[in-house]
Formats: structure tokens, C-alpha cells, sequence
């Protein structure tokens, strides 16, 4: 269209209508313009236009890419835990978080202990070897149902559920080699209950070892913020 409205303008001129001066022929003689530096800025305001309907913001595909991956290991956990699945001592949901892998204490742990169960260390190595290829930090959260506890091992709930998830995160770090800066252990006790504690099934329920495998943007704002050294600092002198 640009090249068809130069043609009629430069034929008009041919026949004397408009003096001949440059093939950049204005387009409005009151406000003159040049009729390429005219097509140029239409061109740029119909590009920049449409990058903005086209173009989408690089934190919105890259955390639309994470939930697809996070959709895909959910479905690989599930197959590699189906035999743990069936008889409830695994559960897998998700959660703003990210993607919770519950562990249900009566099939992991013996009443009261923080020692993994023999028996169930071949489910941890198919779920170690899953979470081992892939970046995701991973928060281990021990819980407890509100029924007080008092051995010679523990002293109350806290120290259970902190024990537990500690235990977790050794085995993580020394049987299948995961790097210590990609998890955390923290022991909620008796406090975040998903079920009732008014029931048999549900103390059961909360018993439990939420491994929390965290998205990005989670593990961001969890991640504490170092203060920079401070040069000026003296050392502290040696007590006698």
C-alpha cells in the first residue's frame, strides 16, 4: 500500500500537479512528512503493538515450564510408589509450595522412634533416585498427632517430629548423595494437623513426614538473606 500511494503521488507530480522535489513526497502539506519516515513510525507502532499482544513475561513461562515438570514428577512418583500408595503409607498432593510426598509413620517409623523401618528403605531409594536428577530444594517437615509423648528417646512431640525429619534429610545426604544446601529439616510436632485428632484414623493421618519439594518462587523466599562480612570487625580475644 505504502509503494502504491508513492506511485500515484510521483505520477501526479509527472503531470505537473505537485512540484517535483524527492521521491520522499509529503503526505499532509500543511504538516509535512516524509512519506518513508511516515511508513517507518506506522511500522513501529504496529510492531510494538503486537509484541505486546504476542510476547509473554519471561517469569510467567518459566513458571508455567515448572508446573508442567511438576505435573510430570508427580506422575512419575506415583507410578515408582504405587505399591506404598495402595496401602496409605504414601500420599502425594499439591500445595502453593510446591508438591508434598507424605510419609505415614506406621510405614516408615516404629511408634515413638525416629529409626527408618528397614522394610521401607527400598520405597525411600525409588524416591530418592527420582528427586536426585532433578534441582528442586526440599523442605522435610516431622509431624506429630497431639497425644503427648515422654521416653527415655523423647521428650515431648518437638523433639520426635524434628528427629524424624532430621534422620530423613541424613539419609538423603549420606545414602544417596544429595547436596546439603538443597534441603532443610524442620519439626512442626503436633501443630499442623491435615486430619482430625479425634480419631484413630485421623492421629494416624497426622503422623507423618512431609517431604516438600518446593517450586522456585517458594524456595526464593525461603532461602535467608546472608549479611556481607564486615571488614572493620575485630576479632573476639581469646579467653584465658
Amino acid at each position: 500500500m505504502g509503494k502504491l500511494a508513492l506511485a500515484i503521488q510521483v505520477a501526479f507530480q509527472e503531470m505537473g500537479v505537485f512540484p517535483a522535489s524527492t521521491t520522499q513526497i509529503p503526505l499532509d502539506l500543511n504538516d509535512p512528512m516524509p512519506f518513508s519516515t511516515a511508513q517507518t513510525i506506522e511500522n513501529v507502532k504496529r510492531n510494538t503493538a503486537l509484541g505486546r499482544i504476542a510476547s509473554a513475561p519471561e517469569g510467567s513461562l518459566a513458571a508455567a515450564s515448572e508446573q508442567t515438570d511438576l505435573t510430570t514428577l508427580q506422575d512419575e512418583l506415583r507410578e515408582a510408589l504405587r505399591k506404598e500408595i495402595a496401602l496409605h503409607e504414601v500420599a502425594l498432593h499439591r500445595e502453593t509450595d510446591g508438591l508434598v510426598v507424605s510419609l505415614q509413620d506406621f510405614g516408615f517409623f516404629d511408634s515413638g522412634s525416629a529409626t527408618i523401618k528397614p522394610d521401607s528403605l527400598s520405597a525411600l531409594d525409588r524416591l530418592a533416585s527420582i528427586l536426585a536428577i532433578r534441582t528442586y530444594r526440599l523442605r522435610i517437615e516431622g509431624h506429630t498427632d497431639n497425644v503427648p509423648i515422654h521416653t527415655s528417646q523423647m521428650a515431648s512431640n518437638w523433639d520426635l517430629s524434628t528427629a524424624r525429619s532430621t534422620e530423613l534429610v541424613r539419609i538423603l545426604i549420606v545414602g544417596h548423595n544429595f547436596a546439603p544446601e538443597r534441603l532443610s529439616a524442620a519439626g512442626y510436632a503436633e501443630y499442623h494437623p491435615v486430619a482430625s485428632n479425634l480419631t484413630v484414623k485421623g492421629r494416624a493421618q497426622n503422623r507423618r513426614v512431609d517431604i516438600v519439594i518446593l517450586s522456585s518462587r517458594t524456595a526464593e523466599a525461603n532461602v535467608p538473606s546472608l549479611p556481607a562480612p564486615d571488614s572493620t570487625a575485630k576479632p573476639s580475644p581469646l579467653l584465658p
